[in-house]
């Protein structure tokens, strides 16, 4: 421990202070992704002035940093009797935000719960599938800090980095063993008025840690994937090394160099549901890179057409739809459609970036089967077919039942409607029985075609009642009737 102070010391003697005040640099940090929590003693055992200093400390070693997700996330808990959350990980975006949180920040006061405040900070830095670094950085006096041991091992065991700063007071074995190693980097014991010699060293060590060397996927399809890193090369200085190739060897390793300002990458001709490995190696004759390496799989071949839809169905129409449109795989496509079972076949031949068509001049209320084609540019034709029927159509109705006497026991029956889906007419009436059947009246009906509009009944019965029914493909539909009389005085019906 004497000799970890003296290396402190002699750090004093050597470097100048520098302004904690300094202006923000032109160009942030875009090196980074993580998150950064601050545990910061507010207890009273840390003076005033003491706490004044850790509070610009912070804001001048977290400045050069951009902030927000996909970069640096940073969040504030404040160490007392109880715990005080000051602000979350996702309540600040911008520098200019965060600097005016710690400046406004006061202090708690009270005992130095540490613990507590550890298991807070256990909720607000979990394990997650990002695998996302993780820095809880510790801001103390060193004075009581309370049994951590157990919730610090437990936050190194979720994958999180412990960092501390104590102003030089003492309980060093207690720190050594929350830190995460190495300690040289990870532990800074230090006089608070000199504080400001750490920040590089410190600010080095989070690089270190957050440093974005991920290799990620953000965009895969069936034959093609799109890599994104964080770029730590620029034009001048370097160049990348992409080398990729599929698992099972389909095909010899793929080699490509990118310039240095590169950030992004897309692989194409790829083979369908097939697991690949890519690597990308940053050369530089200024500074040694580790090389950056991903493994995704493909999606499976889905060839259009993969869903076939109907709509906006009439009696005399329907629309069809399809997807997905893949115009750099497709040709054409075409539709085909007959009544079921043995309708007269219909194509339609339609342009690559159309989805969809309309049908018209078919049967009302008949059942079609339709087939959507895709030719394929590599010779392959795909197809997907589906029944669709079309509306009945609006039934018409029967208006205007007339009988108009012509002689004796005979009427002539006249009626309008209109033609369009019917299949013909039912006429019923009762007339005079035989002799036989001692004048029974009885019921007579006949079947009429559709272009029928009357008819002459005979021998009908003194008071007979005269109906007509439409006739659909689908049944009988409702009828008018009207009873015949006889004009006593003319001897007459009407």
């Amino acid at each position: 421990m004497r000799h970890f102070l003296l290396r402190c010391f002699l750090l004093w003697a050597t470097l100048p202070r520098r302004n904690t005040q300094s202006a923000l640099p032109a160009t942030e940090l875009n090196c980074c992704e993580g998150d950064i929590l601050l545990l910061l003693d507010s207890s009273g055992s840390v003076a005033n002035y003491e706490f004044s200093i850790l509070l610009l400390f912070s804001g001048e070693l977290l400045r050069p940093f951009s902030l927000g997700r996909g970069h640096v996330r940073v969040g504030l808990l404040q160490v007392g009797t109880n715990p005080n959350l000051e602000f979350g990980l996702d309540v600040h975006n911008n520098q200019e935000s965060l600097q005016k949180a710690l400046q406004s920040i006061r202090q708690l006061q009270g005992d130095t719960n540490t613990e507590a405040a550890l298991r807070v900070a256990q909720r607000l830095l979990p394990e997650t599938e990002e695998k996302v670094p993780k820095i809880l950085l510790w801001l103390t006096d060193g004075v009581q800090p309370g049994d951590v041991d157990k919730p610090m091992s437990e936050l190194k065991a979720q994958g999180v980095s412990v960092l501390a700063v104590s102003t030089v007071h003492g309980n060093y074995r207690v720190l050594q063993r929350a830190v995460t190693p190495p300690l040289e980097s990870h532990l800074y014991s230090v006089d608070i008025d000199n504080i400001d010699i750490i920040t590089d060293d410190l600010r080095d060590a989070i690089i270190e840690i957050i440093r974005a060397e991920r290799l990620r996927v953000v965009h895969l399809t069936s034959q093609s994937a799109v890599l994104q890193w964080r770029p730590v090369l620029d034009a001048g200085s370097g160049y990348y090394e992409l080398r990729y190739h599929s698992v099972r060897k389909l095909d010899p390793e793929t080699r490509r160099f990118l310039p240095g300002d590169s950030s992004w990458v897309e692989l194409t001709n790829l083979h369908p549901d097939t697991s690949y490995t890519a690597s990308l190696h940053p050369e530089s004759n200024q500074q040694l890179f580790n090389t950056l390496s991903v493994d995704f799989t493909t999606l499976p071949d889905i060839l259009s057409p993969a869903v076939v839809s109907v709509s906006d169905s009439g009696p005399r129409q329907i629309r069809v739809s399809w997807g997905p449109l893949q115009p750099a795989r497709v040709q054409r496509f075409s539709v085909e459609y007959g009544a079921i079972p043995s309708g007269h076949v219909r194509t339609v031949t339609l342009h690559n970036q159309q989805n969809s068509t309309l049908l018209t001049s078919l049967e009302p209320g008949t059942q079609y089967l339709v087939t959507v084609s895709a030719l394929h540019v590599n010779g392959k034709e795909r197809a997907m077919s589906v029944r669709a029927c079309t509306q009945e159509a609006a039934l018409p109705t029967l208006a205007d039942l007339q009988l108009t006497p012509v002689q004796r026991q005979e009427v002539q029956v006249a009626w309008q409607a209109r033609q369009e889906g019917l299949k013909g007419y039912w006429l019923s009436w009762e007339r005079e029985g035989s002799l036989s059947s001692s004048w029974k009246p009885s019921t007579s009906s006949v079947y009429l075609p559709p272009t029928s509009r009357s008819t002459r009944l005979t021998h009908l019965t003194p008071g007979s009642r005269v109906c007509v029914s439409p006739v659909y493909s689908s049944g009988r539909g409702d009828g008018i009737c009207c009873t015949a009389e006889r004009d006593t005085d003319a001897n007459q019906w009407g």
